[in-house]
């Protein structure tokens, strides 16, 4: 497993460095030309780290200024690439965490993503879902369910039910997480519900300890699938 990374921008010599540069650590790029296709792509797609080219870009500010609104990206890793008319201090302002100055070289490219990795490998493990069944037990009111997870995230789970759990409800869930004697119990709501039985269900307060035991087990399973060279930024918080 990669991380995923959008180029916006128009500039071939830019992208001629950026592109291997990222390969070598394992970051997957996806170029778009245009900042109107861009802000289509973003709010329809997750990316761990998106690169936009504020002064050569038509609409490359007001992208900038656009994507910390879309649901999908409001927390990725920015990069701001600059060429004299936008200030760093400005690129800061439009939510940008890191940038670049052009002419990109080799040496500051390299640096510059070296830095970002561990944040765009946390924001990666932040969004991972790990495919597993483990039973569920979801309280509501005076009432109690059985449930099986699909997948599990830092965030929710998506579950299977064995009856008709009602929707847009706050529920507590308790569960043990498989290959470990970490029992959680946290506050949680269900987000959506089908009419096969399944559910999503959205994590509301979970108490700091089982916080912590989520992300750990989290991280050993993100890490079997990362590429070796994403693993050493890999880090519970």
């Amino acid at each position: 497993m990669t991380l995923d990374a959008l180029l916006i921008s128009r500039d071939r010599e830019a992208a001629e460095i950026l592109r291997p540069t990222l390969d070598k650590m394992a970051v997957t790029v996806e170029v778009c030309q245009a900042a109107t296709a861009a802000g289509e792509i973003m709010v329809a797609r997750k990316f761990d780290a998106i690169v936009v080219d504020c002064d050569d870009l038509s609409g490359g500010i007001e992208l900038m200024k656009a994507l910390r609104k879309t649901r999908s990206n409001k927390s990725s890793v920015v990069f701001a690439l600059l060429n004299g008319k936008t200030t760093t201090q400005m690129a800061f302002q439009l939510g940008a965490n890191f940038v670049l100055q052009k002419p990109i070289t080799p040496l500051n490219a390299t640096r510059c993503f070296n830095a970002a990795l561990t944040f765009m490998t946390r924001e990666k493990r932040r969004y991972f879902r790990h495919p597993v069944e483990m039973p569920v037990k979801v309280l509501f009111g005076n009432e109690e369910m059985m449930a099986t997870t699909t997948n599990l995230s830092e965030g929710g789970m998506a579950v299977r039910c064995r009856g008709k759990l009602p929707g847009q409800i706050k529920v507590m869930l308790q569960f043990t997480l498989p290959e470990s004697r970490s029992s959680l119990e946290l506050k949680a709501e269900v987000a959506w519900i089908d009419d096969l039985g399944r559910a999503g269900i959205r994590f509301t307060d979970v108490p700091q300890s089982s916080q912590y035991q989520l992300e750990k087990w989290l991280t050993e399973h993100l890490e079997k699938k990362l590429s070796p060279v994403l693993r050493p930024h890999l880090t519970a918080r």
